[in-house]
């Protein structure tokens, strides 16, 4: 069974300084050390309307840690 780990809040950062660049997300995939879908995704799911933030997107994340899937 494989193992996933959540982004850390420096991972977050890091993904937003590459963005602030113009970097793709294959480049900046390849400096963290996942597949590019991977950063598609946290990009996709954390985005506002001021675009991506780290901060931002971390308490978005945490948020959606903490409510239940699935609710019996």
């Amino acid at each position: 069974m494989k193992l996933y780990k959540h982004f850390t809040q420096e991972q977050r950062y890091h993904i937003y300084q590459c963005l602030k660049q113009g970097m793709t997300h294959s480049f900046i995939a390849d400096n963290i050390g996942v597949n590019k879908s991977t950063i598609s995704r946290e990009i996709k799911r954390n985005t506002g309307r001021r675009n991506y933030r780290h901060k931002q997107a971390h308490m978005l994340a945490c948020g959606r840690q903490s409510v239940p899937k699935y609710q019996k």
